[in-house]
């Protein structure tokens, strides 16, 4: 929000590209795509690749101030992505930058994901015990968390054994991060339990019995990849990015967002029945080892590096 000290910053990325001379830049994130892209032009070069990984919470707040920021990030987009190769997550951000005209058709490629080692993540089966529903996310209100609160109050009112566990950290830098207090306050009803961060997520999704993330809008979010990798059916929205990973009924569940009984009634079906659990896992792997290898994906972006640089 500083504009001296984000000057600065392109300053440093400037610097940096002009010491070591790259023949191509790849940058991830709203910031690192417009600075990076504003550095590389200013220091001559010309191979740039930007990765779109979401909208972020610009994009989708709708409070006085976000707009005002947002006109400034639109037009620092537009000027940024002129004349390079952009890619996308999903066909719905790709169609809106394109409508906002940060995009054409000729520099926008759609990749799903940055791809997963579906050989790390692999299927390992759960404890035999209480299913265990968990939220891998940023404790951020448009990742859902509140829905998936209330879901879990629903649920256990229902008398439903089944145990709701948010893993992840605050994001004290987002305007939608829940803060310590709402989240000890959840944790003390006993209806969810709050882990934390988690730098073991592979442990954490081999413990689970279904990985749930009713978010509002995504890039195409990797948890969502590594736990349909790991053979966990999936709990999620029908909305973009979350939309790409699932194939409703078959490896999971998709639901309207903002709707905590919808979700509720998605979870329960999936808690009161292993056998469609064991199914929809099975698929979703199938679906992973397909879609989602690394393999896969770093082949479609290796392509794109060798037309920016043949006859470079």
């Amino acid at each position: 929000m500083n504009p001296f000290i984000e000057q600065r910053t392109i300053q440093r990325i400037k610097k940096i590209y002009a010491e070591e001379k790259p023949d191509l830049v790849h940058h991830f994130t709203i910031k690192c795509v417009i600075y990076g892209s504003l550095a590389a032009k200013e220091v001559g070069i010309r191979a740039i690749v930007n990765s779109i990984t979401g909208l972020g919470y610009i994009f989708l707040d709708n409070k006085i101030t976000t707009k005002m920021i947002r006109k400034i990030v639109s037009s620092l987009y537009k000027k940024a992505l002129k004349d390079t190769e952009v890619i996308f997550e999903n066909p719905d951000d790709a169609a809106l930058f394109e409508k906002y005209g940060f995009t054409t058709e000729g520099n926008t490629h759609i990749i799903l994901g940055t791809g997963i080692d579906t050989e790390l993540f692999r299927p390992i089966p759960p404890p035999d015990s209480i299913p265990l529903i968990i939220l891998p996310a940023r404790m951020l209100w448009d990742k859902g968390v509140g829905e998936f609160v209330k879901a879990a109050e629903i649920l256990k009112s229902k008398s439903l054994q089944a145990r709701f566990a948010l893993v992840g950290k605050k994001d004290d830098g987002n305007p939608s991060s829940i803060s310590y207090e709402q989240l000890s306050f959840w944790q003390k009803e006993g209806n969810v339990e709050w882990w934390g961060w988690q730098e073991d997520i592979l442990t954490v999704i081999s413990i689970s019995d279904i990985v749930c993330l009713p978010s509002y809008r995504e890039g195409l979010p990797r948890i969502l990849i590594e736990a349909a990798s790991c053979g966990r059916p999936i709990v999620t929205t029908n909305v973009p990015g979350c939309r790409e990973v699932v194939v409703d009924g078959v490896t999971g569940f998709l639901v309207p967002a903002k709707d905590p009984k919808s979700l509720a009634y998605a979870l329960e079906k999936l808690i009161r029945s292993s056998e469609m659990r064991i199914e929809m896992g099975t698929a979703a792997r199938k679906r992973a080892i397909e879609f989602f290898s690394i393999s896969r994906v770093n082949d479609e972006i290796f392509k794109i590096y060798q037309q920016l640089t043949q006859g470079s």
